[in-house]
């Protein structure tokens, strides 16, 4: 994995200290702790940058990843599985880095498959048949059953825009776009619900603790110890 920071050439020219520092623990150290596979690794740093804001450091990984074991597809739905969790607020500029990546990769995005599997139509019913599969019928009863009186429609919009959107897509498979949601959470911080639920969510689709663990591990470089240190309390409380 130390061809992904080879990319940071700048930092490597004018301050050589940190380079090998940072070098040697977050490409090196920290993969002895890891069991992700190397493309788990690649799409955790790429979702956790997202997450962190971190546009030029995203651009010269994916670059790099794109040259190793990351399909255009998987960058693509990456990005798409991010929206509803960071928002287009934050996810805005990281479209255009992929833009200009693929570009001068001579990768045409618009010729890439589309991989959306509803329509408007049965986008909620698709979406509520996810999220049953993910955290169970009962949890999603109880949480519509309880929405407070005038905000049933945020449920909704998971219903049909986070789940009936974007999970429901090709591209990633189902534990691939959880894993890569709770990443996402685990770099934003200050999300400990949705962290709990999501934890629970990934042990639901067969994702197991080691993994959860491991993506931790290889997202605390870019995240630091004081997410790291709360994503691994609620790991260890929902897993035991």
């Amino acid at each position: 994995m130390k061809e992904l920071f080879s990319k940071f050439g700048r930092i490597q020219k004018n301050d050589l200290e940190f380079h090998e520092i940072f070098e040697n623990f977050a490409f090196g150290e920290v993969y002895d702790y890891s069991t992700l596979t190397e493309k788990e690794s690649i799409l955790a740093t790429l979702a956790s940058l997202i997450a962190c804001q971190s546009p030029k450091a995203f651009k010269k990984i994916l670059s790099a990843a794109l040259d190793m074991d990351l399909a255009p597809e998987e960058a693509k739905e990456l990005l798409y599985q991010s929206v509803p969790y960071v928002g287009f607020g934050r996810a805005h500029n990281f479209f255009g880095i992929i833009i200009k990546v693929f570009e001068a990769k001579g990768i045409d995005l618009p010729l890439l498959p589309e991989r959306s599997n509803t329509t408007p139509e049965n986008r909620h019913q698709k979406g509520r048949e996810l999220q049953e599969k993910f955290f169970g019928a009962e949890y999603i009863q109880n949480m519509n059953d309880n929405a407070p009186d005038g905000q049933e429609h945020f449920n909704r919009f998971l219903e049909g825009f986070c789940f009936g959107d974007f999970y429901t897509r090709d591209g990633l498979d189902d534990q691939l776009r959880e894993f890569i949601t709770f990443v996402l959470i685990v770099s934003l911080g200050s999300c400990e619900n949705q962290l709990r639920a999501h934890t629970q969510a990934n042990l639901n689709v067969g994702n197991d603790k080691e993994k959860l663990v491991s993506a931790i591990t290889v997202i605390m470089p870019y995240i630091g110890f004081p997410k790291t240190l709360k994503g691994l309390a609620i790991v260890n409380d929902v897993c035991g």
